[in-house]
């Protein structure tokens, strides 16, 4: 199994008053540099490791301060928080700017990893064929890396033999690794 962080801007406040009150610059207004709405996706396999790029001045530093545990847990396929979110595999966070908080949800991804011996027109007909798994929540072929991702949900492992029948089911494939 593998696993990759989503995380997602869901909020951002101003405190005007306290702004106004505090701050050298009393019409700060809002995060500029976060946007509601915005994605990133965290993932460490292989040569990837965004965890490491994506922590090197493309987040607020504040924001990562705060934000950056979460997401290095879900990486490693942990807990992120326990018996305090309704879901274990989610957190809601938000940075320590005090006047201007942005609110992230971090969330873990399973994954495995296929390999499968095709061509790319063959690779589009076994990843709609694993979409149909029970418990699959999606999957999609990296050209770049030469291998298909297979999502699941965090609370039903997918089995390997299942994957390999479903690759089946699309022609005499071979199934080289699954990670």
């Amino acid at each position: 199994m593998q696993y990759k962080c989503k995380m997602t801007v869901i909020d951002k406040k101003v405190f005007n008053d306290l702004q106004e009150k505090y701050l050298a610059d009393p019409h700060s207004g809002a995060c500029p540099f976060y946007e509601v709405g915005a994605e990133y996706l965290f993932e460490r396999y292989g040569d990837e490791d965004t965890f490491w790029t994506q922590g090197k001045g493309a987040h607020c530093a504040e924001a990562w301060d705060c934000f950056s545990r979460y997401v290095y847990t879900a990486l490693q396929g942990g807990s992120i928080m326990r018996g305090w979110t309704n879901d274990e595999h989610i957190m809601i966070a938000c940075c320590n700017d005090g006047t201007r908080p942005v609110i992230f949800k971090i969330e873990r991804l399973d994954y495995k990893v296929l390999y499968v011996n095709a061509d790319f027109n063959s690779q589009n007909k076994i990843v709609d064929a694993l979409k149909k798994i029970d418990g699959v929540l999606g999957a999609n072929f990296r050209i770049e890396k030469n291998f298909t991702e297979i999502f699941m949900d965090r609370n039903f492992e997918v089995p390997d033999q299942k994957i390999i029948a479903a690759v089946k089911s699309c022609g005499n494939f071979e199934v080289t690794k699954i990670d």
